[in-house]
């Protein structure tokens, strides 16, 4: 949904690589040795998942369920990114790993939520019955470079109109929280996990908490945007805040994320820059 080829466009001559462009939901026979399967499948933006609800359950079960087979058969790994959304609209805060979350099970959102609790309901049940040895991630809000502009998502929206010259669209007063974990940290926070001996399920996020409207004034100051910001209202069961405790990941994973949100978003502005036209 937010992918694309050119994203791997330099692994492509690479030997160990290859692109296989299916649905989850009907996976083709994969041929070789399979060591791990990452389970990362989803529409991930409120854009995609309310424009898709039923295909967003689809790749949550069904789409799940045929990579755990596929682990299964192979006597794989299994990796499934999870989410914070798993928390919903919380009211323990910061969220550790134990928080059952509170969630609005019929809500406009509550496709992309209950996929993903399904998922990990349905990977611990593989785990259990069959034996298969899985990994579990609880993501944060992921940002950074290969992003598309049209994603859907804060940062992206932000960095986009900012860089157009557009007001920045903040729905509500703007209070309300997320925590932002560069990519590049991200990514090392998976493989951590995928290398250790540790079930999880783990959060892998920055505990850096920003309002939108701390996170609308640094893309403004970063970009030089003087176009403003306007208000909208808040969509449906939208959470108050979030924020990961990753407790677990630090003693467990010797896990941290190490790119602040400047930083971060000073490399994000410079790549859509350039995919806008701007550099």
């Amino acid at each position: 949904m937010t992918g694309r080829a050119g994203n791997v466009a330099h692994l492509v001559e690479h030997p160990g690589f290859e692109l296989i462009n299916a649905d989850v939901c009907t996976l083709p026979p994969v041929s070789g040795d399979i060591d791990a399967v990452m389970n990362l499948a989803s529409p991930a933006s409120p854009k995609d998942y309310y424009a898709l609800p039923v295909e967003t359950l689809d790749v949550g079960s069904i789409g799940t369920r045929n990579l755990l087979e596929l682990a299964a058969a192979n006597d794989a790994r299994f990796f499934m990114a999870s989410t914070s959304e798993v928390y919903g609209d919380p009211d323990v805060h910061p969220q550790p790993e134990s928080y059952w979350g509170h969630v609005n099970p019929i809500g406009q959102r509550s496709m992309y939520d209950e996929a993903k609790r399904f998922s990990e309901a349905l990977t611990f049940a593989y785990h259990r019955a069959r034996d298969v040895d899985i990994r579990m991630v609880r993501i944060f809000n992921t940002y950074g470079p290969r992003m598309q502009p049209d994603a859907g998502r804060v940062v992206s929206n932000f960095v986009t109109q900012a860089l157009r010259g557009e007001a920045l669209t903040i729905y509500g007063d703007g209070s309300q929280t997320r925590s932002f974990c560069y990519v590049a940290d991200e990514v090392r926070g998976f493989l951590a996990l995928l290398d250790s001996d540790h079930t999880g399920p783990i959060n892998i996020g920055n505990p850096g908490e920003f309002t939108m409207l701390e996170l609308a004034d640094l893309v403004t100051e970063l970009t030089g945007s003087s176009a403003g910001i306007v208000h909208e209202p808040l969509p449906s069961d939208d959470p108050k805040q979030r924020k990961p405790d990753i407790t677990l990941a630090r003693e467990l994973l010797g896990w941290e994320p190490t790119i602040d949100l400047r930083t971060g978003l000073g490399y994000t502005i410079e790549h859509f820059a350039a995919a806008l036209g701007h550099a």
